[in-house]
């Protein structure tokens, strides 16, 4: 199989002889093998692992993302972010934890901003509303 990671910006991974995959979505980790059936998944933050011809494991930390499988050969992951790395452990404790991190900052910021929106959008609704003046003569 053909595997292609991909972000905005570049390619990080594009091999051939990719033997298994395995990544995680939000039931859960799954593993695709030479034809597959047609497959499309959004990947949650995890690390996707697959094996090559050569024997070899390959790991990747993806931030969010997309996975589709394409007549059983082809394997696309579309993601904002992926690091590669050669050892689970350091890409599980450090990329994950940062990514994981990176997404609550982001959270929190989304919810900010909403909040100044709204107070933007009660102020000028205060003043668009007619004034409720008893007679105090201001306006001819």
């Amino acid at each position: 199989m053909r595997l292609r990671i991909v972000t905005p910006l570049s390619v990080v991974v594009d091999e051939d002889g990719v033997l298994a995959l395995r990544a995680e979505d939000a039931s859960g980790s799954f593993g695709i093998l030479p034809r597959h059936a047609d497959f499309l998944t959004s990947l949650a933050i995890s690390v996707v692992e697959w094996k090559s011809a050569n024997g070899t494991q390959h790991f990747c930390a993806v931030r969010y993302g997309v996975l589709s499988v394409t007549e059983g050969q082809q394997i696309a992951i579309a993601t904002r972010e992926a690091v590669v790395g050669s050892d689970l452990a350091t890409l599980d404790r450090s990329v994950l934890a940062r990514f994981r991190a990176d997404t609550e900052t982001e959270r929190t910021e989304r919810v900010e901003s909403t909040r100044l929106q709204l107070n933007a959008i009660r102020q000028i609704m205060r003043h668009l509303q007619p004034a409720s003046r008893s007679g105090s003569g201001d306006f001819a």
